[in-house]
């Protein structure tokens, strides 16, 4: 008998696939299509098997919707552009589309062995010319109908690399690669007006029932749809009042001071006046302006001597303040300060000793009480005097007050902000703009696109490398032919990946997407990804659905492009550490140490610290080479163990001696199914009960691999491998069982399961055989187990034919041995038997 190779057999197969095009998507007769797509990789130079698990989630789900007939497209492409690519060319002296491209082949070495079922002719990279031609398309079309737009922002600048940072480039107030202190900074920049579809966005999430709960409230929170109340401070000096807009007018009359941004319009005029304030202005522009940037940041601010009058009492005057906590992008960029129930408010009045005067709660604080709008809360100073209203309550006597008095206007506003696409760095999508002196800002024509990157650039001087390029910067005006200049910012690298699901439709089309195949493969009827991804990618993609559709590039019915959303859990490893010379720890990877005598070591004998469970990071060198495990194991090893060891939205802890074992268990079915071939052994009274195993299987994995509970459906193929070596059924039964099960694990492992089906007889390859279908017929049981139990306890169980008459089952009950032992010879005071479900006695 032969023994089980991963070694010669997975090769075989994937050839044997890609000349057969087993999975190059096609649009055949009358089947249904499917269009599943894992969130495609960052080219970053290898992948590891938190990687493999995401791909093979999607590869599952790919082979099984082929087996039952559907037309399925399943494409794998990169998302290439980024500053790691330059970083990368700064630090080795190289360019960043060598680095990049020398990653993409490196990474897709390392995918094919995997035996994933792509469709690799639609490979495409975001960095192709080809691809980001067409995406400058899209911008061009954008424009024309008003979806994008310049205006003055403001911005992080990080002064050492010379770029806006976007704000998950922001780390603790810092440029996440130069480590330099970031900075406001106004400049001019392209935005996309995705505001303007906050409430669509919004409403639409209700319609999205096969998404995770949680990724819904992640966009519906940042989104953030509240009503509020926008009213204007009258100034003691008699300028133009100060607007504010608020969601808790309710605590109005806990009013400390009025703050206003560094970037307010009376922040710039004193800047302008006032040589102290504008120095005291510039040092609170450090910093970035994110959400936690700004909650971490030391309280800054200063007050500009004006005095305004409060609404509800013109003899009451509050001092307005420059506060470097406040944003000039929401609201209004002022806002009325309550320190008794605001945690910034509170840190800032506490420093610049300002009042702290509470609304509800306690007259005596001494922290910040921010109770939720549901909370009831006893109101010492509200809108209804004292009086226990819930916040949201409160809030709208509060509105009802102001515009009944006609102070105030009652007002809906969302968080959601225009996205910002413009970045200061060379490799990116070039904006496919001229500025003219005479015509102004003028879209290129089509006919001259792609705009392309030039090659020969240099990063050995700070900042965008398209700058201080006259070649490619001068050109010629589309309108008037004068001499003008292109846009030298690039965009930002969510652009290329919120339109890469409509591209792999039709990845040769010269237009950004053919109509026909756009309008037969979407939407992506089941997309899968990290949870990191839940709120921008997904936020901008659904955006930009919406802006395809409206430029005629999708079909109405994709304005929400993903049917259905997995969020997978991570592939954790253990971390190996030592201590360097410099007392920094040092990070080894998993095949440089060995595990023995309850510890880890390496090579020279040195122990390692072991840190359990960690998300792998090549940061921490607790990463596992998949190339690696093919060598050791092979790929169907590796897909088997990250799919059945946990529920895939959970996270699983690679160890070798899971792998171990799923390979132990791969050569087991190896061997059980090479004996099962050519048998010989005539028909059996095991034959039927063999046959019922066989449809409880294929029922209970369907159910399994439907659901996304990969872990189940292994879980139930274990099993059933169990029961189909010690079954003594005849040999075309077992035959039968073993091309099922051989079948139900394809997916999971299919180099193995090509092999081991033609090895029992099976027609053509696996991977297009029509998958199993369960006989309703053989999942009922005829006879049922039925516990007993004796004055409330358990004490035994008898298995009766299902149909077995009442006093038939009363009659078996009393003859078992556990209610004979009970009974003692004496009769039952009661028995009572639920047909079907148990038998109770009571002695």
């Amino acid at each position: 008998m032969s023994v089980y190779d991963p070694a010669s057999i997975e090769p075989k197969w994937q050839s044997a696939w890609d000349e057969a095009g087993t999975f190059t998507a096609t649009r055949e007769g009358d089947k249904p299509k499917y269009y599943v797509l894992e969130m495609f990789p960052y080219p970053s130079g290898r992948i590891h098997i938190g990687h493999v698990r995401n791909y093979t989630m999607g590869d599952v789900i790919a082979r099984y919707k082929l087996a039952t007939g559907h037309n399925v497209l399943h494409p794998m492409g990169f998302d290439a552009f980024g500053m790691p690519a330059e970083n990368a060319a700064m630090a080795i002296g190289g360019h960043p589309k060598t680095w990049t491209y020398e990653n993409i082949d490196t990474m897709v070495g390392q995918m094919k062995p995997l035996g994933f079922g792509l469709d690799w002719s639609r490979m495409f990279a975001t960095c192709d010319p080809e691809y980001y031609g067409q995406q400058q398309a899209l911008f061009i079309d954008f424009l024309e109908k008003g979806l994008v737009y310049r205006k003055n922002a403001v911005v992080n600048w990080d002064p050492v690399d010379m770029t806006v940072l976007a704000n998950e480039q922001v780390i603790d107030g810092k440029g996440w690669r130069s480590g330099a202190e970031v900075e406001r900074r106004e400049l001019t920049q392209w935005f996309f007006k995705i505001s303007d579809y906050s409430e669509e966005l919004l409403e639409a999430l209700d319609t999205l029932d096969n998404w995770p709960a949680k990724v819904r409230l992640m966009q519906e929170n940042w989104i953030g749809k509240s009503r509020g109340l926008e009213f204007g401070f009258e100034r003691v000096d008699g300028e133009e009042p100060i607007t504010v807009y608020t969601t808790r007018p309710d605590t109005l009359m806990g009013a400390s001071f009025v703050g206003i941004s560094p970037d307010h319009p009376i922040a710039k005029q004193l800047e302008a006046q006032n040589p102290e304030i504008a120095a005291q202005i510039a040092e609170m522009r450090k910093g970035g302006t994110t959400a936690e940037a700004l909650e971490k940041a030391d309280k800054l601010g200063v007050d500009t001597g004006i005095r305004a009058k409060h609404p509800l009492d013109p003899n009451w005057e509050l001092p307005v303040w420059i506060a470097n906590f406040i944003l000039m992008d929401y609201g209004t960029g002022a806002i009325f300060a309550c320190p008794a129930h605001d945690q910034r408010d509170f840190e800032f009045a506490t420093k610049y000793d300002l009042p702290i005067i509470p609304v509800f709660g306690e007259e005596e604080i001494s922290e910040a009480y921010v109770p939720a709008k549901t909370d009831k809360v006893t109101f010492l100073r509200g809108f209804a005097g004292e009086t226990e209203q819930t916040g949201d309550q409160a809030v709208d006597a509060a509105i009802d007050a102001a515009e009944k008095d006609g102070w105030g206007t009652g007002v809906t506003k969302f968080r959601l902000r225009d996205w910002g696409l413009s970045r200061q760095r060379y490799w990116g999508c070039p904006i496919p703009v001229v500025h003219c002196d005479d015509c102004g800002v003028v879209p290129e024509k089509k006919e001259n696109l792609p705009i392309e990157l030039p090659d020969d650039v240099s990063f050995d001087i700070p900042g965008n490398p398209l700058d201080r390029h006259p070649t490619w910067r001068d050109c010629a005006c589309p309108a008037c032919g004068k001499p003008a200049k292109r846009e030298t910012d690039t965009m930002d690298t969510f652009v290329d990946s919120s339109w890469y699901f409509a591209r792999f439709t039709a990845p040769d089309a010269t237009t950004p997407t053919d109509p026909e195949a756009a309008a037969y493969w979407m939407n992506v009827d089941q997309y899968i990804g990290g949870i990191e991804h839940a709120i921008l990618h997904l936020l901008y993609s659904r955006f930009f659905a919406r802006a395809m559709n409206i430029c005629g590039h999708l079909p109405d019915t994709a304005r929400e492009p993903f049917n259905a959303l997995f969020t997978q859990g991570m592939v954790t490893h253990a971390i190996y550490q030592t201590t360097g010379d410099d007392g920094r720890p040092v990070y080894h990877y998993p095949e440089d140490v060995e595990l023995r005598d309850g510890g880890g070591f390496l090579k020279d004998g040195t122990q390692v610290k072991i840190i359990p469970s960690a998300k792998m990071s090549k940061s921490k060198n607790n990463v596992v080479d998949p190339v690696e495990i093919i060598k050791a194991f092979g790929a169907d090893t590796a897909r088997w163990f990250v799919l059945s060891d946990s529920p895939p939205e959970r996270d699983v802890e690679w160890t070798a001696s899971g792998a171990e074992a799923a390979s132990k268990h791969l050569a087991r079915v190896f061997r059980i199914c090479s004996e099962i071939a050519g048998g010989d052994v005539p028909s059996t009274k095991e034959d039927d009960p063999l046959l019922r195993e066989t449809h409880k299987a294929i029922h209970d994995v369907t159910m399994g691999v439907d659901s996304f509970g990969f872990n189940a459906s292994i879980a139930k193929l274990y099993g059933f491998t169990n029961v189909l070596h010690k079954s003594r059924a005849g040999s075309e039964v077992k035959t039968f069982a073993a091309k099922t099960l051989v079948q139900l694990m394809s997916p999971m492992t299919p180099h193995l399961a090509e092999e081991l089906w033609s090895l029992l007889g099976g027609e053509g390859l696996v991977a297009n055989a029509p998958w199993p279908v369960a006989d309703e017929k053989m999942l009922v049981e005829d006879s049922v187990t039925l516990p007993i139990q004796i004055n409330g306890k358990r004490r035994g169980e008898m298995k009766v034919p299902r149909d077995m008459p009442k006093e038939e089952v009363e009659k078996a009950a009393l003859a078992h041995e556990a209610v004979v032992k009970a009974l003692d010879g004496g009769q039952p005071k009661k028995l009572i038997v639920v047909p079907g479900r148990i038998v109770n006695v009571v002695v």
